[in-house]
């Protein structure tokens, strides 16, 4: 074969000659002559096929380098397999008869001597059990659940929050909140529109509120303006759980003979609020308070530290603050030990006697009340950074499926 028909002849094979032109060139069994045709430069004869031998080493089962494996699995002509197998031996428990294993000690095994020849299953306590698929406590609830449990060991009793909407006049206007408070505006709560107005209110503690809004009394001259009973009787969604706080005194105002009371609430509230990583326009409040006779600022201060000590926070500051049912009013701070800082933790205060008095309650009857919210917690406990992953509809169900316990 003449040196043009050797290059005709590796042209006419295309892609396919590649690596056999490659490897040709690389052993220097061909190269590039004259006019850059491509010239034969040993005898066929003389070359030998490793390639064949190798691959016949393969079917032999013989051993094979892996870089030789590597470029004859890249070239399609060997391809590799794994095949399992075992061998099955006879084991020490090995027997030509079945017997039954017992895997708890029963009744009748003790009344009889059978115990004594019976084989016991063997139990491994290293191995972890299988994850039951089950319900999961939310977060928030088992924050609550150990803030009830703390405010019941502190002698309190719970109070019923399971009416959500409530009229303006127990939310409000027994609060001695004026009617003209920016809170009672539609920018911050919700008024619903059927029903738009409750049934009924007790008639002549109305009277009594209203005289204390338009005139005063016990040393107040209340808020000097025409108290309106259609406005008092407009429904909302309860802005807080002191409408409720504001139903048990009123309560415990008509008994006979007063007695003290300490009574906590924990439930969820409704504002229109703008939403952020820390504001929803629903969540929970927690709140106690105490009805005596005698009770000071300094009561009500001891009792707010001893709650939060309860729950981890030992360190507790008190800033005056505003409020329209409270006189003296604090605001309620405390060092967060996993944040390590300062933060707003609650309100409290002193009920007014503007709101008291209607009530019917004695006048040397004090009530000190404080407040705070249930998310705000839950959050520092659990390590939340956003709100709506606590609660709403982007919280990850298996995030509270996983949550640890709560202790505090």
């Amino acid at each position: 074969m003449d040196k043009k028909t050797l290059l005709a002849n590796v042209k006419g094979l295309g892609k396919a000659a590649n690596p056999g032109l490659g490897v040709a060139m690389k052993n220097k069994w061909i190269g590039k002559g004259e006019g850059g045709l491509i010239e034969r430069k040993v005898n066929v004869a003389e070359i030998p096929d490793e390639v064949q031998a190798q691959l016949m080493k393969v079917k032999k089962e013989e051993e094979v380098n892996a870089k030789t494996l590597k470029d004859l699995k890249k070239r399609k002509m060997i391809t590799s397999q794994k095949i399992n197998w075992y061998k099955v031996t006879k084991g020490p428990s090995f027997t030509l008869e079945r017997k039954e294993v017992a895997t708890d000690i029963t009744q009748e095994l003790l009344q009889g001597d059978k115990w004594k020849d019976c084989e016991f299953k063997s139990y491994s306590m290293t191995i972890e059990p299988k994850m039951q698929s089950v319900g999961a406590l939310h977060p928030l609830l088992k924050v609550r659940t150990e803030f009830r449990q703390i405010l019941l060991e502190m002698g309190f009793s719970e109070m019923p929050t399971n009416n959500f909407i409530e009229s303006s006049f127990w939310n409000f206007d027994t609060l001695f909140q004026p009617q003209q408070h920016p809170a009672r505006d539609a920018h911050d709560t919700f008024f619903l529109k059927q029903p738009k107005e409750c049934l009924k209110l007790i008639d002549d503690y109305v009277e009594r509120v209203k005289t204390m809004h338009e005139k005063g009394g016990h040393g107040s001259i209340g808020y000097r303006y025409d108290w309106s009973l259609d406005e008092s009787k407009k429904n909302i969604l309860r802005t807080h759980t002191t409408a409720v706080s504001s139903r048990m005194l009123y309560k415990l105002a008509q008994e006979k003979e007063f007695k003290p009371r300490k009574y906590f609430s924990i439930d969820r509230v409704f504002r229109n609020e703008h939403l952020d990583a820390t504001h929803l326009a629903e969540f929970h409040q927690v709140e106690g308070l105490i009805a005596d006779k005698g009770l000071s600022l300094s009561n009500l201060i001891g009792t707010i530290k001893s709650f939060f000590t309860r729950i981890g926070i030992d360190d507790v500051k008190f800033k005056p603050a505003y409020n329209p049912y409270t006189e003296p009013s604090m605001e309620i701070f405390g060092f967060s030990k996993e944040l390590k800082k300062w933060i707003e933790i609650g309100n409290s205060g002193m009920f007014r006697p503007e709101m008291l008095a209607p009530m019917g309650l004695p006048e040397d009857v004090s009530v000190i009340a404080w407040g705070l919210s249930l998310e705000r917690p839950t959050m520092i406990k659990y390590g939340y950074k956003n709100i709506r992953d606590l609660f709403g509809h982007e919280v990850d169900l298996d995030l509270i499926y996983k949550n640890p316990l709560c202790r505090y």
